[in-house]
């Protein structure tokens, strides 16, 4: 499944957002029947979301990259 997240304060297209790809396999599953685990394919990768049979727990997978670095200096 493809999925695309805007997200606000960002106030654009993101690379992912795990709040959205859990929400999403959760709609997938209650809609349309879709069995865990489910893949979604996002700007940034693959994602993966499985539900634990026993607990209900959701889990995310996916790859971390490094997409930004940055600095900032505090002054008192």
């Amino acid at each position: 499944m493809k999925i695309r997240t805007y997200e606000r304060g960002v106030e654009e297209e993101t690379l992912a957002c795990g709040t959205g790809a859990v929400a999403s396999a959760l709609l997938a599953h209650e809609l349309f029947g879709m069995r865990f685990p489910i893949g979604l394919m996002a700007a940034g990768g693959e994602l993966i979301v499985s539900r634990a049979p026993d607990s209900g727990r959701v889990h995310l997978e996916g790859e971390v990259k490094r997409v930004f670095m940055g600095e900032f200096e505090w002054w008192n």
